[in-house]
């Protein structure tokens, strides 16, 4: 089986994963619903480029709190993969994938190891997706109306049937839904 590919994503009610200039201060990390439980479950997360470069080496700042921190410590103690058409070779912090997305990604999935983080962004999801790479969708649905703004699923071409295996409601509104492929 070897491990699995997870998309983890927040996401508002109308199917937004940003707002339209990029905002996400909708998006609540909510200690109950387990973030650190799911980042020591992963031991690899590949990105996009665009998502990298923001997020791929974030430093919280002082005024954050010791959880967030402590998570982002978390994040950064994982092997990173970088999917990109321009950047190429490695630096000490993640590995840059140019061509061959598939062979190169069922090679990974087929390494001993946790499972896999698919951060993103959206035309990362987009080519796992097409692919068939994406092995479970754990969607975090927050209590929130957009309007516009960056979707979740863009140049979908075929339809994807998945199976619901697992839901959880938290206190602050936020509803998980995690689905198999």
């Amino acid at each position: 089986m070897g491990r699995s590919i997870i998309l983890d994503l927040a996401v508002t009610i109308d199917g937004f994963i940003e707002g339209k200039n990029g905002e996400v201060d909708w998006c609540m990390m909510d200690a109950e619903m387990g973030f650190t439980h799911f980042l020591h479950q992963i031991d690899t997360i590949l990105y996009g480029r665009k998502s990298y470069d923001l997020w791929g080496q974030f430093t919280p700042g002082s005024e954050s709190t010791e959880a967030e921190k402590e998570m982002w410590e978390l994040v950064h103690s994982k092997e990173k993969y970088v999917f990109s058409k321009t950047q190429k070779g490695t630096d000490n912090q993640a590995i840059f994938i140019n061509d061959n997305i598939l062979e190169e990604v069922n090679t990974l999935k087929n390494k001993p190891g946790k499972d896999i983080w698919l951060y993103g962004g959206a035309s990362l999801i987009t080519t796992f997706i097409r692919l068939g790479l994406v092995d479970e969708f754990r969607l975090s649905v927050h209590p929130v109306i957009l309007g516009e703004g960056k979707p979740l699923f863009m140049d979908i071409k075929q339809r994807l049937n998945v199976k619901l295996v697992h839901t959880r409601t938290f206190s602050s509104g936020v509803v998980q839904l995690i689905y198999r492929t």
